[in-house]
C-alpha cells in the first residue's frame, strides 16, 4: 500500500482470510514491532506481508505474488537516501524471484501503461464498478464565473446547496483540497508568498483582507493587436493562508446542525488518528468530511454519496512536467470516493480552468484520453517513459558554494555527451530549505546505462574535489523536481 492510512482496511481482509498468517510492516509501528514482524516473516510463520514501500524488502521465502496497490502513487517514491521507488523494486525483485507482480490503479502510472502497451507488461482491465454500480455524475463549476457573481472562492452555491441535500439524506461529504496561492503574470502561474506580491508591487502596506482581496498588482504584458506586446493593468484575486481551518469555519457556518471533521496532517498524527476519523465516516458519525488529497485515495466508505473538490487545479502551477498527471490522478481518484454504496454519487469540481485537459479528462472520467494527450507531450518532450531523467541537487550553507558547485558540474558536462541532454544549473524551485541553498541541474537521455555511467563520474569528480558529503543529491527517476 502506498501509505499507512489504507493498510488497516486492507490488514483486516487478509486477517478475516489467513488469521495469525499475516504481519504488517510500516513506520508507525516501534522499532521493537517492526523488528518482531520482520522476524515472523524471516522465521516462515507470516508468509503474507502487508506493508508500505519499505514491504518490497521484506524477508518472504518462496516468494510467489506482490500486489501493489494504487501504484501510480507518489508515496511510493522514497525522497531521501536511500531513494528507491516501492513498485520498481518489487518489479526487479520478482523478476529475480521469479514471482508474479500485479500493478493495481484506476489511473496507471503513464510510464506502467506505456510497458503494457509495448508489451512488457499484460494489460487487464475491469471496465466496471463491483455490483455493476454506476460511475459518479460528474460536473465542473467555473470558479471565476462563482467569484464575479458572489465575491467567493471557497465554496460555490452549488457545493453548498448539493451538501446540503446529501447531509440532509444522512450521507457525507468529502473535500479534498490543497492550500495555495496562484498569481497569474503573462499567462505562467507563479506561486508567490504576500511578502512578495509587495515586492513586485512595491508597496509595502499590501495587506488581504478578509480570506480573499483583489487588489491592482502591477502592470503585465499581454498580446496586443497583431500579437504586438501592450502593458495593461491586472487585478488579481489573493487566495490567503489558513486555507483548511477557512473550510472548515466556512462549513461550520454553512452547515450548524452538521457533525463536521477535519482530516489532514494537524489532525492526523499517527495510525490511530486515521481510524478513527474512517470508523466515523463509515459508521455514520461524521456528516461532512474536509480533509486533504489524503481522504482521496483508495478508501471505500458506501455512505459517501458527493464529493466536493475545493481548488481541484491548484497543482497545475507546479514547474514540473508531472503536474498534469498528478491532478488528473488526484481528481480521478477523489471522484472515484462517490457512489460505492446502492446510492448513485455526484462529484462537483471547482476549478479556475475548467479548459485544461487534464481537469476535462478528469471530469469525463476518460483515462484512455488522458493517456493519449500526455504520452504524446512526453515524447515530443522527451521526458519519461521515453528517456531516463536524474535531478543532480547541489546544496550548501552559503548561496555562493551551492552556485560555485553547480558551475562546476556545469563545466563538467559541457560538451555534454552525444544523446544527452542538460538542462540548468538554475536555482531549484525551493531555492532554500533548512538553512541550505539549491541549484539543480536535469539530466536527460534515452540510455539509462549512460546515464548512470556519468552520474558515476560525476560522483567521482565530487570525491576527487572533495565536496561536502552532503552537497551533492543525485535523484534517478525523480517523482518531484521540487
Amino acid at each position: 500500500m502506498p501509505e499507512i492510512g489504507l493498510t488497516p482496511a486492507v490488514a483486516g481482509q487478509f486477517f478475516h482470510r489467513f488469521g495469525d498468517r499475516v504481519a504488517i510492516l510500516h513506520s508507525a509501528f516501534t522499532d521493537a514491532e517492526r523488528a518482531e514482524q520482520w522476524r515472523r516473516i524471516r522465521r516462515g510463520e507470516a508468509p503474507v506481508v502487508v506493508a508500505t514501500r519499505s514491504g518490497a524488502f521484506a524477508p518472504v521465502a518462496k516468494l510467489g505474488l506482490i500486489l501493489v496497490d494504487e501504484e501510480h502513487d507518489g508515496s511510493y517514491k522514497q525522497e531521501e537516501t536511500p531513494r528507491y521507488h516501492g513498485r520498481d523494486v518489487a518489479v526487479v525483485r520478482a523478476r529475480a524471484e521469479g514471482a508474479v507482480v500485479v500493478l493495481g490503479s484506476a489511473t496507471p502510472s503513464l510510464e506502467s501503461r506505456y510497458n503494457a502497451e509495448k508489451g512488457k507488461y499484460t494489460y487487464i482491465e475491469l471496465p466496471e464498478r463491483v455490483e455493476s454500480r454506476p460511475m459518479p455524475a460528474v460536473d465542473l463549476v467555473d470558479m471565476r464565473q462563482e467569484f464575479l457573481e458572489t465575491k467567493k472562492n471557497l465554496l460555490s452555491r452549488v457545493l453548498v446547496e448539493s451538501a446540503a441535500g446529501a447531509a440532509d439524506g444522512g450521507r457525507a461529504v468529502d473535500d479534498p483540497d490543497e492550500p495555495a496561492r496562484v498569481f497569474e503574470l503573462c499567462e505562467l502561474p507563479l506561486v508567490r508568498a504576500v511578502d512578495s506580491v509587495r515586492q513586485l508591487r512595491g508597496d509595502a502596506d499590501l495587506a488581504p483582507q478578509g480570506p480573499a482581496a483583489v487588489v491592482p498588482l502591477l502592470r503585465v504584458c499581454g498580446a496586443g493587436a497583431g500579437g504586438v506586446p501592450e502593458l495593461f493593468e491586472r487585478a488579481l484575486v489573493l487566495f490567503g493562508g489558513g486555507f483548511r481551518r477557512r473550510l472548515e469555519d466556512e462549513l461550520k457556518a454553512a452547515f450548524p446542525e452538521a457533525r463536521i471533521g477535519r482530516m489532514d496532517r494537524d489532525t492526523v498524527t499517527g495510525r490511530r488518528d486515521y481510524e478513527k476519523f474512517l470508523y466515523a465516516m463509515r459508521s455514520g458519525d461524521i456528516d461532512i468530511l474536509a480533509g486533504t488529497q489524503m481522504i482521496a485515495k483508495g478508501h471505500d466508505i458506501p455512505n459517501v454519496t458527493l464529493v466536493g473538490i475545493v481548488n481541484a487545479d491548484i497543482g497545475l502551477a507546479m514547474p514540473d512536467f508531472r503536474a498534469a498527471e498528478r491532478i488528473f490522478q488526484l481528481l480521478t481518484q477523489a471522484a472515484g470516493r462517490a457512489g460505492r454504496g446502492e446510492v448513485p454519487g455526484r462529484v462537483l469540481i471547482q476549478t479556475l480552468n475548467p479548459e485544461h485537459y487534464a481537469v476535462r479528462f478528469a471530469a469525463a472520467q476518460d483515462y484512455a484520453g488522458f493517456y493519449r494527450k500526455e504520452i504524446e507531450f512526453r515524447s515530443l518532450m522527451r521526458y519519461p517513459p521515453f528517456a531516463a531523467l536524474a535531478n543532480v541537487l547541489f546544496r550548501a550553507p552559503q548561496q555562493e558554494d551551492a552556485l560555485r558547485l553547480s558551475t562546476e558540474a556545469a563545466r563538467f558536462f559541457t560538451p555534454p555527451p552525444e544523446g544527452v541532454k542538460v538542462l540548468g544549473p538554475a536555482e531549484a524551485p525551493v531555492p532554500k530549505l533548512k538553512q541550505e541553498y539549491r541549484y539543480q541541474m536535469l539530466l536527460k537521455t534515452p540510455h539509462r546505462a549512460k546515464l548512470n555511467e556519468l552520474l558515476r563520474s560525476l560522483r567521482k569528480h565530487a570525491e576527487e574535489q572533495k565536496w561536502p558529503a552532503t552537497s551533492l543529491v543525485i535523484d534517478v527517476d525523480p517523482h518531484s523536481l521540487m
